[in-house]
C-alpha cells in the first residue's frame, strides 16, 4: 500500500511540474526603462505646489514564479501648507516580471487626510489568479496592477502612431478586473519648468461607471523618444485642475532626445 501512495505522490508532483512549465508567459520588449531610474514629479493646484510624487526602479532578489523581477516603488506626499489640512502619504510597490512587465506582488499603503487603505496582492500569474490575503480572484494572464500599469504602458509600441489609435491592457484594482484604454490624439510641443519637450499626447478612453466622465478630464503627454516618460498630466476635478509635471530625472535607459532646450 505504501508503494502505491508513494507512486501517487510522485505522479502528482510530476503533473504539478508539468502543468507549471506548460504556461507560456507573455514577452515584452522593454527599451524604455532600467534598474536605477528615478523620476520626480511636482503636483500643482493653481499656482501652488501641493505635493510631489517619486517613481523608482529598484533591484530585488525576490522571485515571482521563479522569475527575476524589478522592484518598482511609487511614493506621494503633500508639501508645505497642504499638510495642515489634508496630509497625504502614499506608498505603492510592485514586483514586476523583467521579461513580461506583469506583476507578481503588489502592496499599497495609503493615508490621505486620515483615510487609510492597505492592500497586499499576490498575483499567481501561472494560475490566472490574484489573492488579497483572504480570497482568490480570477484574472487574465498578464493582468497589471496600479503601478505596474505605468511601466507596462511605457513598453507599448508607438511606431507609426495615427490619431485615434487605442491601446488596451487588463488591470486589477480594488477587487475588480477592468480594461485600461488610452487613445493617441496627436503630437505637441509642451513647456514645463524644466523646458520644452516634444511629446505624444494621450487621453483615457472613457468607460461607463469609471472615474472620468469625459476624455478631456485627463490628458497626458509622453516624451516622443525611447524613454516614453510622462512629463505632464492634467486632471480636472470639481474645484479646478491638478497638474503633475516632471521636475527631476536620473538613471534613464536612453538619451532624453525629446527635450528641446
Amino acid at each position: 500500500m505504501k508503494k502505491y501512495l508513494y507512486l501517487a505522490g510522485f505522479l502528482g508532483f510530476t503533473l504539478a511540474l508539468t502543468s507549471s512549465s506548460s504556461v507560456t508567459y507573455p514577452s515584452v520588449t522593454n527599451g524604455a526603462f532600467k534598474q536605477g531610474e528615478k523620476l520626480r514629479y511636482r503636483v500643482t493646484y493653481g499656482f501652488m505646489d501641493a505635493g510631489e510624487a517619486v517613481l523608482e526602479v529598484k533591484p530585488t532578489s525576490k522571485k515571482g514564479g521563479g522569475r527575476t523581477l524589478h522592484h518598482v516603488v511609487g511614493t506621494g506626499r503633500t508639501l508645505g501648507g497642504f499638510n495642515s489640512f489634508y496630509k497625504v502619504h502614499d506608498v505603492y510597490e510592485s514586483y514586476i516580471d523583467k521579461k513580461s512587465i506583469m506583476p507578481w506582488f503588489f502592496d499599497r499603503d495609503v493615508n490621505e487626510g486620515g483615510y487609510e487603505i492597505k492592500q497586499n496582492y499576490a498575483f499567481k500569474q501561472n494560475l490566472k489568479k490574484v489573492n488579497d490575503g483572504k480570497k482568490d480572484f480570477d484574472i487574465k494572464l498578464g493582468t497589471q496592477d496600479m503601478i505596474s500599469s505605468f511601466y507596462r504602458a511605457r513598453t507599448l509600441n508607438f511606431n507609426n502612431l495615427t490619431k485615434g489609435k487605442t491601446f488596451a491592457f487588463k488591470c486589477f484594482m480594488d477587487g475588480e478586473n477592468y480594461t485600461l484604454k488610452i487613445k493617441y490624439v496627436g503630437d505637441e510641443i509642451i513647456k514645463i519648468r524644466k523646458g520644452k519637450f516634444k511629446c505624444h499626447k494621450f487621453v483615457p478612453v472613457v468607460q461607463t461607471g469609471r472615474y472620468f466622465k469625459d476624455e478631456e478630464d485627463v490628458e497626458f503627454w509622453v516624451t516622443a523618444d525611447k524613454n516614453k516618460i510622462p512629463v505632464l498630466v492634467k486632471a480636472k476635478i470639481p474645484v479646478g485642475t491638478v497638474k503633475l509635471h516632471l521636475v527631476e530625472w536620473s538613471g534613464l535607459k536612453n538619451t532624453l532626445s525629446s527635450k528641446l532646450n
